[in-house]
This record gives structure tokens, C-alpha cells and sequence, in this order.
């Protein structure tokens, strides 16, 4: 009779976490800086179609690397759930807290549980808040932790280099062409980017009264922004 092949618990999330971050790894970077004019999100993205940074609520960015097909199924679920919050109570309810919070539920769960494979995603959900020390960064990882940037956070393959780049030379005071000009040349200290490689998009601050705050950047205005034409 066959001895039962047995995996040490331990073994198995370490094996499972591992297997995660491979495929995060093999992800482009996405950056998000808080500035002067609101939140500004920055992501390595050749396509112009399949977006990384999009809108899930009325104040609300959403960005992600790794597999498209899973974070976009999360994508999606997040607006679901901002949607049914909005309706059910009020707009001001939806917060960027108590997405990731969902998030968090629904990536722990799936890695814990073991019967399928781990999402291969890290998130981050940003939220521009009535006054400038009430924006909120979350990064929500593939085991479902969660973590709250300051003001700016890194996700992606490569974040130390550009992590590094950004402490020594942005400013969150400063202008959106500023911020951006930080971010692409943080992004550049990993290799070559082309300013048409890039997605933008800014949670615009001079938009709060008008409720949605979401302003995707198209490739003219970026070049305009950054001054050259990378």
C-alpha cells in the first residue's frame, strides 16, 4: 500500500506565496503619488486597450499588476461592491478602506484555502479625500494583507529601485507635471520607458464638486506634462 504524499502546511503557503510573486514579478510597474492637484497614477503599459488604472467609484482609482484576466474579475467585483454600498446607503459610504477591507476577504480566502492556485495580483486602491491629509493609498497584496502608503506607494516587479528614486526626488507638495516628471524618472532607473508605453491617470482635486474625480491622460497631454518625448 502506497504511503499519502504529504506537504507540510508551512511548505505548502510558502510554496503557494512564491508561486504568487513569480507572477507578480513578471508585472510592469504602477506607481501612485499624492500631489498638489490630487492622486496621480502612473503604470508601465504598452496596450491601449487592456488598462491597469481605471475608476471604481466616485473618488475612487483602482490599479493593479499581474494577471489581466484576475485582476480585471477583481476590477469588476469592486465596482459591484461600491455600487451596491452606494445604493444601499449613501455615496459617501464607499470608501477606499472598506474596499480593500472586501478585497483583503476575498484574496486571504483564495490563498488560504488551497484548492486552487493563488491569485497572481497586487492591487492598490486610492482614494481622494475632501481635504489633502484625507487621501488614502491601500496596497492589498496576493494573501489578502493590506498595507496603507503615506504618500506614494509601488507595485510591480521591480518596486525597490523605484521606490528609492522616488524618497530621494518627489515632492508631494508639488504640481501634477512635477509629480509626474518624479514618476517617470523613477520608473526609468529600471530600464528604458517610453512615454508612450505609459497609462496615467489623476484623481483631480479641482473635481470634488462635481463627484467624480476620475480624469484618465491621453499621450499628448502626458508628453506636455513630462517635457520630452521619452
Amino acid at each position: 500500500m502506497s504511503m499519502p504524499f504529504y506537504v507540510s502546511p508551512d511548505q505548502m503557503m510558502k510554496d503557494r506565496a512564491d508561486f504568487a510573486r513569480k507572477g507578480i514579478a513578471r508585472g510592469r510597474s504602477v506607481i501612485a503619488l499624492r500631489c498638489a492637484d490630487g492622486i496621480v497614477l502612473v503604470a508601465e503599459n504598452s496596450s491601449g486597450s487592456l488598462h491597469k488604472i481605471s475608476e471604481i467609484y466616485d473618488r475612487i482609482g483602482f490599479a493593479a499588476v499581474g494577471r489581466y484576466n484576475e485582476f480585471e474579475a477583481l476590477r469588476v467585483q469592486g465596482i459591484r461592491y461600491a455600487d451596491l454600498r452606494g445604493y444601499a446607503y449613501d455615496r459617501a459610504d464607499v470608501s477606499a478602506r472598506g474596499l480593500a477591507n472586501s478585497y483583503a476577504q476575498l484574496l486571504g480566502t483564495s490563498f488560504s484555502s488551497g484548492t486552487d492556485k493563488p491569485f497572481e495580483v497586487q492591487l492598490c486602491v486610492a482614494e481622494l479625500g475632501a481635504e489633502p491629509e484625507l487621501d488614502r493609498l491601500f496596497v492589498i497584496n496576493f494573501d489578502g494583507s493590506v498595507t496603507q502608503a503615506d504618500d506614494f506607494t509601488v507595485i510591480g516587479g521591480r518596486a525597490e529601485p523605484i521606490v528609492e528614486a522616488l524618497q530621494n526626488g518627489y515632492d508631494v507638495n508639488g504640481s501634477l507635471a512635477e509629480t509626474l516628471r518624479a514618476a517617470v524618472a523613477a520608473l526609468r532607473t529600471g530600464g528604458d520607458v517610453s512615454l508612450g508605453e505609459l497609462e496615467v491617470a489623476l484623481l483631480d482635486r479641482s473635481r470634488l464638486d462635481r463627484r467624480r474625480t476620475f480624469v484618465r491622460l491621453d499621450g499628448p497631454r502626458i508628453t506636455e506634462l513630462v517635457g520630452d518625448e521619452g
